[in-house]
């Protein structure tokens, strides 16, 4: 019986993934060095799935990307899906306050990859954020009321129904320009080139 050469990490992955991940943060592989512990020469090894690390040293590099473990070793073959998140889930509450509620509406474990939110404001209600991952971007539609996007120095007034793409690695913010509450479904997608 004939066997076919086997590349020590590809079964699971491990190095596709890491690299990935390593790229999506924008470090080089010096820079996660010397956040892992790991280095570099060993890190290229596990990216060329040169050699198969141990569990620590998977863990290390987990750590240092700010992901799960299983984020870089979950096995390769396809996985059907199937998640439901249910509207009284706290744990997918993001923010909660008087005036904003942001409720994350994807699985968590895409955290980082594409994420969908359900934002809802009151009257002077906003929410600011700092520049993300280079090359993010956002996708906001307005379901209710009026709504402020500002990313850099754009900025365009919202009605019902209107959408706005726009660049998320800058400074950004959706402001309720309105009276009455507002509601608007936001997709943020990171990109790793």
């Amino acid at each position: 019986m004939m066997r076919t050469a086997h590349r020590p990490g590809s079964a699971l992955n491990i190095g596709e993934r890491a690299r990935k991940h390593r790229k999506r943060a924008g470090l080089s592989l010096d820079q996660l060095a010397r956040l892992s512990g790991v280095s570099a020469a060993m890190l290229s090894q596990i990216e060329q799935d040169k050699v198969n690390p141990t569990v620590a040293v998977v863990w290390k590099i987990a750590r240092a990307l700010n992901v799960n473990i299983s984020d870089l070793v979950e096995a390769a073959e396809y996985k059907h899906r199937f998640q439901v998140i249910r509207g009284d889930e706290k744990r997918y509450l993001f923010i909660s306050n008087d005036r904003c509620v942001v409720r994350t509406l994807s699985p968590l474990s895409l955290e980082k990859d594409i994420e969908f939110y359900q934002i809802d404001l009151q009257p002077g209600g906003s929410l600011d954020s700092e520049s993300h991952f280079q090359n993010t971007e956002e996708i906001l539609t307005v379901a209710r009321g009026r709504i402020v996007v500002r990313s850099a120095d754009q900025q365009v007034l919202l009605r019902t129904g209107d959408s706005v793409h726009y660049s998320a690695d800058v400074n950004h913010s959706i402001t309720h320009a309105g009276r009455g509450p507002a509601k608007v479904f936001l997709v943020v997608k990171y990109r790793s080139d």
